[in-house]
């Protein structure tokens, strides 16, 4: 951030001032529900601010205040929120526009690209992660990182990466994404999915744990599990084993879970139940990504099983995204015809390549299935119906699972910040999934805006806090002291704009976001060369 070479006398005292603030536990208690009496008094509005943000709706979704306020930003907080005017270096008009904190996605398999940084900075997001399917080695995930992000960052210990490293002495990573190196052409990491089916010796699984731990150790945000994506392979030692490792470390288990169906002996509810007995016993977190895909028409069960764990005292939460069709690669368990069909009720048909959008044919299938394994392909899941009822409950969150993309053109992965949207393929939630909810809640009254906010910030800020990353208490809010990561959207005309043909095209009406108070979106441009991004890790590491 560039500094002016002198501040004048008062303006020392006025920072140093906010600064005794932001330590004081008066501060942190401030922004009494309802009222914004404390949000006045951090440091005086004659302040020169680093930004300051005029005449927008504020939203905080901690404390439901909702009222036209002035922002003011400096040394990357929030360090003012009042009715008076109020001057900065940068100034934004946000007249018409919601001010919310920064959106926060615990389910984005590209925020370590550029190009995933950029479309999801384009969709209001501050702070994706990669929860789901992890990192390993995680100090390598998050060294590539280092300095050079847009966005915050961070990652859990991958399953599916150790596995592959233990099945495959082949595979040699330099990125420390296992969903990459499966995805990308280019690479040279030499994974050939022996993950999916390792049926792990006493002693691998032994292995196993202390990879677990070191990764938990190098500051992990928890254990990314993905037994349905090794529904055969994936014993139940080794999943009682990763929670085992999160519980001691206070941390979460972040599933895809084991099946993907409404009818017995494999319903989708019983991949939950498996990692909830676990919970029960051995302590820790438990976050059910897309569970909708999952439990299908179950999902209401699947939420009152959740709600009566969480009344029991349990830390479960599940995730929902605002789509009714899924992506993932062609060999993917649960879309084995056996699974597929019989217990999702779907067919061939309702498979699509990812390259031209064509439905697959049986034999194409099996082509896939023999030639190319790892190549994507676009799924039916649930009624849109049951989708819409699980996106709107107040019990979920959203997460977008944002996938790989590809250039259909060239056929290699999109990576590069500067690649054209229109050039890219893959599904749309990479892209839309924040303003598709904002859109809903504006056309179909979906659920209160207020509510959709939460879904977005602060819910997923308190899940981390809970679970051993403490750091999140700064994130998800927009109150005095807090992160200034900050979303500015029109409610009138947020819109998501990718599509299945055309899935990287970016949301519109949202032309300001803000990361660690620096400016990353501009005018509905992500600025290039902009890295005010920092790591998220667990309290283990001093950040």
């Amino acid at each position: 951030m560039n500094r002016r070479n002198k501040l004048s006398y008062t303006k020392d005292l006025s920072r140093l001032f906010f600064l005794c603030l932001l330590s004081s536990t008066l501060l942190i208690s401030c922004a009494e529900k309802g009222s914004d009496t404390n949000l006045e008094s951090a440091v005086p509005s004659n302040t020169e601010f680093d930004l300051v943000i005029l005449n927008g709706r504020v939203m905080d979704p901690e404390t439901n205040f909702d009222e036209v306020r002035n922002v003011g930003v400096l040394d990357g907080k929030i360090a003012l929120i009042t009715e008076e005017s109020i001057s900065g270096k940068e100034t934004i008009d946000a007249t018409g526009h919601v001010v919310a904190p920064g959106f926060i996605d615990f389910h984005n398999h590209i925020a370590n690209t550029p190009f995933g940084q950029r479309i999801a900075l384009r969709d209001g997001v501050t702070t994706p992660l990669e929860m789901e399917a992890g990192g390993y080695p995680i100090d390598m995930w998050y060294n590539a990182l280092e300095g050079s992000s847009q966005t915050n960052y961070g990652a859990t210990v991958s399953t599916a990466g150790i596995r592959e490293k233990i099945a495959n002495p082949n595979y040699d990573t330099n990125s420390g994404s296992f969903v990459m190196d499966i995805t990308n052409a280019d690479t040279e990491s030499n994974p050939d999915l022996q993950f999916a089916t390792l049926l792990a010796t006493p002693e691998q699984l032994d292995q196993m744990r202390q990879m677990f731990i070191e990764g938990v150790e190098q500051g992990g945000l928890g254990i990314g599990g993905l037994p349905g994506y090794m529904t055969n392979g994936t014993k139940s030692q080794e999943t009682i084993m990763w929670q085992q490792v999160a519980g001691k470390y206070g941390l979460a288990v972040y599933i895809h879970g084991r099946f993907s169906s409404q009818m017995p002996p494999t319903s989708g509810i019983l991949g939950t139940q498996e990692f909830l007995a676990s919970v029960g016993i051995y302590g820790g977190g438990l976050y059910v990504h897309h569970v909708h895909q999952q439990t299908l028409d179950l999902t209401p069960a699947v939420l009152d099983l959740i709600e009566d764990a969480q009344n029991k005292g349990m830390k479960v939460l599940a995730e929902i995204y605002p789509y009714y069709q899924g992506q993932t690669i062609v060999s993917a368990d649960y879309l084995k015809p056996e699974t597929y069909q019989k217990n999702m009720g779907r067919d061939y048909g309702d498979l699509f390549e990812i390259s031209n959008m064509q439905p697959l044919t049986k034999e194409r299938y099996e082509e896939m299935i023999r030639t190319s394994p790892q190549d994507q392909v676009i799924f039916g899941g649930i009624s849109e119906e049951g989708m819409l009822s699980a996106l709107a409950d107040p019990r979920t969150v959203i997460g977008s699972d944002a996938p790989p993309l590809v250039i259909p053109a060239s056929g290699k992965s999109a990576m590069d910040f500067d690649l054209p949207f229109e050039s890219v393929s893959g599904h749309p939630r990479a892209a839309g999934t924040h303003a598709k909810v904002l859109k809903l809640v504006r056309e179909k009254k979906l659920m209160p805006l207020m509510l959709a906010i939460s879904k977005m910030t602060i819910m997923q800020a308190k899940w981390l806090e809970e679970n051993g990353v403490k750091s999140m208490s700064q994130k998800g809010r927009l109150q005095i002291g807090k992160d200034a990561d900050i979303t500015i959207f029109n409610p009138e005309t947020v819109t998501d704009n990718s599509t299945f043909k055309q899935g990287a095209l970016p949301s519109t009406g949202i032309p300001y976001v803000v990361v660690n108070g620096t400016i990353v979106v501009k005018d509905s441009k992500v600025l290039e060369g902009v890295y005010p991004g920092k790591a998220i890790k667990n309290d283990l590491v001093k950040q």
